[in-house]
Parts: structure tokens; C-alpha cells; sequence
């Protein structure tokens, strides 16, 4: 317990803060909850008028530095006065994919309201002069090769998941992006943590300006990794000592040690088409059981990654198939509520084509595909379903694997390669994460 003189120096400190940070600590006022340390040194940074790196894990709250942007576009420039023309200062909210796009957009919507908040993806335009507008990262690199006049008046970008700049066919959008920005604005680069944060500050400092960096590796929500052999489920690591020095658990090994020498002598192999075939063949275990198992430990809501359209589509159909049923009566009723008032504007006869019943099916059942071949209000129905915990299970593409806030208690990975465009390969540390 602290004593009155350490809590009236406290008092005072935060009292010097506050008048040195007025924005900041009007922004944290109505949060309700407390800023970590890299939250609130990134927004004193911010409010300097410095440009901020932000690198911390998934699920620190990294976000909240970008959103301070945004309340300092809106909040304008105090003792100024306001510009003749009556031009505003605005804040464009850049991510990687539309998905999240759309889920900051209604985040932002709620906290600000319609009329101040616009949206810019491919799917959808709306509000687009509004002083906040959230879009994809290619939207923006359009809007400056284009010389837009949307760009009038903005103070602040936010490139959400920044660390994006690594992908090798998609990156130099987020490249091109941060050289043509002119120098008034003020860039807000949000990463995950990445071993180079060092060497990708200083080319933001040589092509942006001034830039604080601010790292955090601590990671809220632990990350606890798991298993699936057959029907068995394993612990990866027996605890947190032995996940920091890599030792897979022993029990983990003995079982896929025993597993392979059965397929070595020849038990397990398929008597179907293709037995014969030199050499074991595994099969993992069927996404129905997966859905199963998963329900009985009590970890839905899950996303479940297949890197592959089909797949995603193949896996809805299978849980269909298998008479799994994850939602009660009133879920249900529910469900169908929400899908009949966002489809209104469609025609019958085009969901039969687009083959709405059997999609209303699966969402009725807990179940849903999520990808970038469905109809962009099909799958904005998926996130709404799924943001409200009636879809219980999600079969996706990385269509939702980035900073996308969805409450899943379990995430599950189908295979640890996926085809980049030219060939299958490893995940990586931070697409795995």
C-alpha cells in the first residue's frame, strides 16, 4: 500500500500530464479502462506532433494509438482558429483487408457517429468525404497517384498491420504509400511484433521524418497451442518453461512416434483408391470431428483456417453432411432474423443462384465459410454472426487473419503451408501467430 506522500507525488505527476497532454487525457477519460505504458507513451508522441511505430502482439491494444489519431483529427488544433474555408482536418484508417476495414468502421460509427466516419473498399463506398474514412491500403495509393481531392485537409494515416510492407505482391502498395504521402501528414504505423523494427524505423525516419518508435513484447492473451492427432488432443509444450526452451511434450512425441511405426507396418493404410501405393499414408482427422471435438471442450466459437476457397466451402458442406448442430432454437430463430434484414435488397430468384438456402443452412446450424469469392454482404453477414456469437464456427482464408477483433476462443490451423501465388510455402512466425 502506497503512503500519502508517494500518492500526492503521483497526483502530481499525473496533474503534469495532463496539462502537458490535454488531448490525451481528454481521449483516455472516456475509454474506461486504464492506457499500458506503450499505449500512452505512442499517444504522447502522437501529440507532439511526432510520427509513431507502434510494434506489439496480437491483442495489446495497439489499435487505440491509431484511434487517438483519429480523435485528434476530429478534436482539431486548440488556441487555432478554423480554417476560412472551412476545411477540416481528417484521418484516413488504412488496413490490409476489407474485412477489417468493415469492423473499424462500425467500432469508429459507434464511438463517433454516421455522419463523421466514411468507408472506402472495394465493396463498398460510403461517406467518403467524411473527415474519418477507413478503407483498404490500395484505396489510399490510388487516391495519390490520382492527385484526389479527398486528400484536402488530411492530417493522419493509420496503416494498420504495417508489417504487411514484407509481403512480397502486396507490400509495395504500403511502400508507395508511405513515400507519397506529402510531408504535412502525420503517419501511424501499427505492426506486430517483427525482429527488424530497428531497421524499418530508421527508413521511416530517412522517408517520413520524425518517428518514435515504441515496442512492446509483452502479449496479454496468452497463446496456448494444441494438437489434434487422430482423435487424441495434446498439449504442444508441458508448460511455460518448457514452451520458452521448445521442448514439445513428451507425451506428444510418444504417441506420433507409435503413430508411424503402425503406418510403417502397414496398419492404417487406406484399402480405398490409391492403396498400394508405396509408402505411409496419414490422414488427419475429419473436419467434422475437429467441429466436434471442439465443441465438447468448450472451445467455440473457432475459426478454422484452409488457405483455399474450395476447402472453406467443402468444409461447411461436410459439417453439413455429419448432422452437426451447434445453436439452440433461439439462436437459430435469431440467425434468421439478421440474414432475412440484411438480403432484402436482392432479388429471389438471385440467392437461389447464389445458393442462399443452403448458406441460410449452415448459418442456422452455427456454421459458416468466410472468403473472398462470397458475396461481400454474405460474408459482412458472417462477421456480424460471428461478432455476436451465434456462428459458432467459421471455415476461413486469410480473409480473417488479420488484427480482425472477433471473439474465437480456439483458432485452428489445418496445415502449416499454404501457396503464395507460385508455390507452397512455411508459414511464418508472424502469420502463425
Amino acid at each position: 500500500m502506497s503512503s500519502p506522500a508517494e500518492r500526492y507525488a503521483a497526483a502530481r505527476r499525473r496533474a503534469a500530464q495532463a496539462s502537458q497532454f490535454p488531448a490525451l487525457e481528454e481521449f483516455a477519460s472516456d475509454l474506461g479502462f486504464d492506457l499500458d505504458d506503450f499505449q500512452r507513451e505512442s499517444c504522447q508522441a502522437l501529440e507532439r506532433g511526432s510520427g509513431v511505430l507502434v510494434c506489439a502482439p496480437t491483442g495489446a491494444g495497439k489499435t487505440v494509438v491509431g484511434e487517438f489519431a483519429v480523435h485528434l483529427a476530429l478534436r482539431g488544433t486548440p488556441g487555432e482558429p478554423a480554417p476560412a474555408d472551412g476545411a477540416r482536418r481528417k484521418c484516413f484508417y488504412t488496413t490490409p483487408i476489407k474485412a477489417l476495414s468493415n469492423q473499424k468502421y462500425h467500432d469508429l460509427v459507434d464511438r463517433y457517429g454516421a455522419d463523421q466516419v466514411g468507408l472506402l473498399t472495394g465493396d463498398n463506398a460510403i461517406n467518403g468525404d467524411a473527415p474519418v474514412v477507413v478503407m483498404t491500403t490500395e484505396v489510399l495509393r490510388n487516391m495519390l497517384y490520382a492527385g484526389s481531392a479527398t486528400l484536402e485537409g488530411l492530417a493522419y494515416v493509420v496503416m494498420d498491420e504495417v508489417h504487411y510492407l514484407a509481403d512480397r505482391f502486396r507490400g509495395g502498395v504500403w511502400e508507395e504509400v508511405i513515400i507519397h504521402l506529402p510531408a504535412s501528414v502525420t503517419l501511424v504505423s501499427l505492426s506486430a511484433t517483427v525482429s527488424n523494427a530497428e531497421e524499418f524505423a530508421d527508413w521511416l525516419i530517412t522517408v517520413r521524418g520524425e518517428t518514435t518508435v515504441v515496442v512492446s513484447e509483452h502479449r496479454p492473451v496468452p497463446l496456448w497451442q494444441h494438437m489434434l492427432v487422430g482423435k487424441r488432443m495434446f498439449d504442444l509444450f508441458h508448460d511455460a518453461d518448457a514452451a520458452r526452451k521448445h521442448d514439445v511434450h513428451p507425451e506428444l512425441l510418444r504417441y506420433t512416434r507409435d503413430t508411424v511405426r503402425r503406418l510403417d507396418l502397414g496398419e492404417g493404410r487406406s484399402a480405398g483408391p490409391g492403396a498400394g501405393r508405396r509408402g505411409p499414408r496419414w490422414r488427419g482427422p475429419l473436419r467434422p470431428d475437429i467441429v466436434d471435438r471442439l465443441d465438447r471442450e468448450g472451445l467455440l466459437p473457432a475459426i478454422l483456417f484452409i488457405f483455399s476457397r474450395a476447402g472453406c466451402d467443402a468444409a461447411v458442406q461436410q459439417c453439413l453432411a455429419a448432422g452437426l448442430r451447434l445453436t439452440s432454437p433461439e439462436e437459430r430463430a435469431e440467425i434468421r432474423r439478421v440474414v432475412e434484414s440484411r438480403v432484402t435488397a436482392i432479388p429471389g430468384e438471385d440467392l437461389s443462384v447464389l445458393g442462399y438456402w443452403e448458406w441460410l443452412d449452415g448459418l442456422e446450424r452455427g456454421l459458416a465459410a468466410h472468403h473472398a469469392g462470397m458475396l461481400p454482404a454474405f460474408k459482412e453477414v458472417v462477421e456480424e454472426l460471428f461478432v455476436r456469437g451465434l456462428v459458432k464456427a467459421v471455415f476461413a482464408t486469410e480473409t480473417l487473419a488479420l488484427g480482425i477483433n472477433m471473439p474465437a476462443r480456439c483458432v485452428v490451423l489445418e496445415r502449416l503451408v499454404k501457396y503464395n501465388g507460385e508455390a507452397h510455402v512455411d508459414l511464418t512466425p508472424g502469420e502463425y501467430t
